[in-house]
């Protein structure tokens, strides 16, 4: 990744032993030829408050007054070496654009606490990582954005609208709607894609608004750990994102999870006032698309700034859609990378557009 000239394979090839020719040279060496560099790393280190945050700049081999990115993360992905970033790292500094990508607070070498963090404070935190990225000689301040994908395309948005002096945002596979509407709309599909029945569907929505309607004072507690404890004893309680009755908190007034269920993605596009790019797959069981899309095109005609496309073939992390089974498990989550060509042109070509 940080583009060295790649003679460990072949040492690595000797030690295990692998098949060789009499020379102890491996096949492939007869062929293999030196990279060409096309970026360099620093470690960067930046605060927020109390909390201290470690990331990783990839800044193109050469050039000075070079644009940047500062990445959001997806809600599973805190750490700075998830596959699902490795294309911005490696595609972004060959076209001359620096990128930050950073361990999220509470993970890797992150100070913090996930737990007590919500949207504007994490969008804050990129903020100060735009900053520090700003900060380093060859960077133009005038030209750093930020890019996310799912709750990371989310919060791309709202920290363009945080930061005072924000380029741009790129917003993939994040929803306009509330994050309660896209709840639902996933877990309806994920009970659906592991063969669960409607009426089960219909159950778990029902003590889904039982839950969230406890959390905003139109039903009691006493309806919602019913509700709960039905839920729970469900074989499909697992995926339904449900809290366990134990769990249901004494003070829905505070409860985190009211205020990020209603947060609207709305108000953040209004408040950023720099170019935003959000793009889409055709095939994404996560998001509601259309009604996503729908939203953004009401939103286009009084604001210019905002440009969209969905992308064909591609479901949520801008993969090829295969036989979608919408899995949720860390392993899968962490080798899961983009691979529509689509996606890769129009976010490169967006960017030379605006910054290049």
């Amino acid at each position: 990744m940080r583009l060295r000239i790649d003679t460990a394979a072949a040492i690595l090839a000797v030690l295990s032993g692998g098949t060789r020719q009499a020379t102890g040279q491996s096949a492939s060496d007869l062929w293999h030829v030196a990279t060409t560099p096309t970026s360099l790393t620093e470690e960067v280190q930046f605060a927020n408050g109390d909390v201290q945050l470690r990331g990783t700049a990839y800044l193109p081999a050469t050039g000075d007054r070079l644009p940047g990115v500062v990445v959001l993360h997806h809600a599973q992905l805190p750490i700075r070496d998830a596959n699902l970033y490795r294309h911005l790292c490696e595609g972004l500094p060959a076209m001359g654009v620096a990128v930050l990508v950073y361990d999220r607070r509470g993970s890797g070498q992150s100070s913090g606490d996930p737990n007590r963090a919500d949207f504007g404070t994490l969008a804050d935190d990129a903020v100060a990582g735009q900053h520090a990225l700003a900060k380093l000689s060859r960077i133009d301040p005038k030209k750093i954005g930020f890019w996310g994908l799912s709750q990371g395309g989310w919060l791309a948005v709202l920290a363009a609208g945080r930061s005072r002096d924000a380029a741009f945002a790129i917003s993939i596979s994040a929803p306009m709607v509330t994050a309660d509407e896209q709840m639902q709309f996933a877990t309806r599909n994920l009970l659906a894609v592991r063969g669960y029945s409607e009426s089960d569907v219909r159950d778990m929505l029902s003590a889904r608004k039982a839950w969230t309607g406890y959390l905003h004072g139109t039903s009691s507690r006493e309806e919602a750990l019913e509700a709960l404890r039905k839920a729970e004893a469900k074989a499909w309680f697992e995926i339904a994102y449900l809290p366990k009755p134990s769990q249901l908190t004494n003070d829905p007034m505070h409860d985190p999870h009211r205020k990020s269920l209603d947060d609207d993605p709305l108000a953040a596009v209004r408040q950023a006032r720099v170019p935003l790019l959000f793009l889409y797959a055709d095939a994404d069981p996560w998001v509601p698309v259309g009604e996503s899309v729908k939203r953004l095109q009401s939103l286009a005609v009084e604001l210019p700034n905002i440009k969209y496309a969905v992308i064909g073939n591609a479901n949520h992390e801008m993969m090829f859609p295969g036989n979608e089974s919408m899995p949720v498990d860390q392993e899968t989550t962490r080798r899961e990378a983009p691979q529509a060509p689509a996606y890769f042109m129009l976010v490169a070509s967006w960017i030379a557009r605006h910054v290049g």
